[in-house]
């Protein structure tokens, strides 16, 4: 239990606000540190086994297609996303929440992709508005065969193969959960952090 106080010492004392030191704000900050309900030796464990998850798992995931392929994870599932599209093809907003990025970040992604030539951007007006488009070529959908089975053998090398059918399936529902409380959380406009 030591260990878990420490931690949750350290992280209170790092959003203590300035000016502190003055009597009144010292108090309404102990005063605080004693309603906040403090994570156990076990839950803390398992709060450093998932951080420890989250910040290595992606950069691994990333450095396979960055040193293979030359694209990026976020650029991967942007092209995947494409390909089960209807028409290969999907609206900028559309597209930036099943790839869970930023309109800002998408937009980065696509003009790279465009450059590639493996995404095309176009403006559709047929349908009562303006909107932009991106949609996977033929050289996109060639380039996301020719990448995609790398990719899959990351995931199995990393993921599923170290779990069990069971761990596999409890992976699963703890991160749906997580990511359903995460989202309702999220302001509407900010899908991913800058």
């Amino acid at each position: 239990m030591i260990v878990a106080r420490n931690l949750n010492v350290q992280v209170a004392s790092t959003i203590d606000p300035v000016g502190a030191d003055t009597p009144g704000m010292a108090a309404e900050t102990a005063e605080a540190e004693q309603d906040v309900p403090w994570l156990s030796a076990e839950q803390l464990r398992e709060w450093q086994s998932l951080m420890a998850l989250l910040m290595t798992l992606p950069a691994a995931m990333d450095g396979q297609l960055r040193r293979d392929a030359g694209v990026n994870l976020f650029e991967y599932h942007v092209l995947a996303a494409l390909s089960e599209a209807p028409d290969r093809t999907l609206v900028l907003s559309d597209l930036a929440v099943v790839a869970r990025g930023s309109l800002s970040r998408l937009s980065h992604a696509i003009t790279r992709l465009e450059r590639a030539g493996w995404v095309v951007r176009r403006t559709d007006t047929d349908r009562g508005g303006r909107r932009t488009e991106a949609r996977l070529t033929d050289a996109g959908r060639a380039k996301l065969e020719e990448i995609a089975p790398g990719h899959v053998w990351q995931a199995r090398h990393l993921v599923i193969d170290v779990l069990t059918p069971e761990q596999l399936t409890g992976l699963g529902d703890a991160a749906r959960a997580i990511t359903a409380a995460t989202l309702a959380e999220a302001p509407a406009s900010c899908d991913e952090p800058s």
